[in-house]
């Protein structure tokens, strides 16, 4: 099992849902979150005054998903989320050790 976790612009949240939902991924985690990359954030002007935005808006998706659906998934992601621009965002991948459904009690693949 692996644990996907992305970070993309908040406007594309509902086109990779989608595109997750098509490829087989049951369940996710959405968090609003800021922060900043290579673009550094940018500066603004409010009422005649200019101000640097340091932390940009962005949207962090956690999804839990079998070895088998993970190139699925990643790609669906990338193609979903990307615009092209900078700041399109990131995919980390990490190894998922075991997941535990409350509920019922199933284990690792069975509870995701």
């Amino acid at each position: 099992m692996k644990l996907i976790t992305a970070i993309i612009k908040p406007f594309r949240l509902d086109d990779v849902r989608n595109a997750l939902a098509e490829v087989g991924v049951n369940g996710m985690t959405v968090t609003e979150v800021k922060g900043f990359g290579r673009q550094r954030g940018h500066t603004e002007l409010y009422r005649g005054a200019e101000y640097v935005v340091d932390f940009l808006p962005k949207a962090k998706i956690e999804a839990a998903v079998a070895d088998d659906l993970l190139d699925a998934a990643v790609e669906a992601i990338a193609n979903a989320a990307r615009t092209g621009k900078v700041g399109d965002g990131k995919i980390f991948v990490t190894q998922l050790e075991q997941a535990l459904r409350i509920r019922t009690g199933e284990t690792d693949e069975g509870a995701l």
